[in-house]
């Protein structure tokens, strides 16, 4: 399974940029993007920017990987994901 991370730029120029998530950073291609600006989210797929996010966008996704992480450890990750705590899957209208 291959993941995206959401990354925050630390530097550009354009078409790679320093990102960094967590304690971690790397270089990455942005020439998929518009406007790569300093500072903002974007979600890195092997070591490419496939796209900006939004901060709260950036920030669950973050929270799901912790999660993911916390139960690949033995921990409890219901905390991380307490909006689907409760909850029954819904089906799309369509496959209604």
């Amino acid at each position: 399974m291959c993941l995206g991370l959401p990354m925050t730029i630390v530097e550009t120029d354009g078409i790679t940029s320093l990102c960094e998530y967590g304690d971690e950073q790397r270089r990455v291609s942005v020439m998929l993007l518009s406007d790569a600006s300093v500072g903002a989210k974007v979600l890195v797929h092997i070591d490419t920017a496939v796209r900006l996010l939004e901060e709260d966008e950036a920030r669950r996704i973050s929270e799901a990987l912790d999660g993911l992480d916390a139960g690949l450890n033995g921990e409890d990750c219901d905390r991380f994901f307490a909006d689907l705590i409760g909850h029954e899957p819904q089906l799309p209208d369509h496959l209604r």
